[in-house]
């Protein structure tokens, strides 16, 4: 093999690796960003917690638990901003997937939490995984559920929202 090639070989090689490393490093750096969604409140933390439960309620979901953090925390000694995880739930979703045996494999992913918090300027925030994002990558019934499951857990979100 003549050295042009082999240098050329070579060449093609750490470009490849350092194009690996690169996509690599970018995928850590945005996947928090990309797999978790956050939207400002623009009403204080009791407040968007009230018209949450209210929002939930009209639009036929079932608060299932609320970890009050901030309590349970306080609990341990520890002292947090409040910040309320709640457990959703639409029955409907969740026997679509369920009663189906290979798809039950998302269980884990069950309930839908969303988080409403306070960080320590007062500003209050509700987070929640990117569910839409997560159900493209099983395709199926369970993207096709999580998708109809996400529109309306998101339309309850910007009711609590507007203004």
């Amino acid at each position: 093999m003549n050295k042009g090639l082999r240098t050329g070989i070579i060449a093609g090689v750490l470009a490849f690796i350092i194009g690996i490393a690169v996509t690599l490093f970018t995928v850590y750096q945005v996947a928090p960003s990309v797999m978790m969604l956050e939207d400002e409140s623009p009403y204080g933390f009791e407040e968007t917690v009230e018209r949450f439960e209210a929002e939930v309620d009209a639009a036929g979901w079932s608060i299932l638990n609320v970890h009050d953090m901030a309590a349970i925390m306080d609990n341990h000694g520890h002292d947090v901003e409040s910040i309320k995880i709640f457990d959703l739930c639409s029955s409907e979703y969740s026997a679509e997937i369920l009663e189906l045996d290979e798809e039950r494999i998302v269980s884990p992913m069950m309930p839908c939490r969303v988080s409403i918090y306070e960080h320590s300027d007062g500003t209050t925030y509700i987070s929640r995984m990117n569910a839409s994002m997560m159900a493209g990558m099983f395709g199926g019934q369970i993207e096709r559920t999580m998708d109809v499951a996400t529109e309306e857990s998101e339309a309850i979100i910007d009711a609590v929202l507007a203004d």
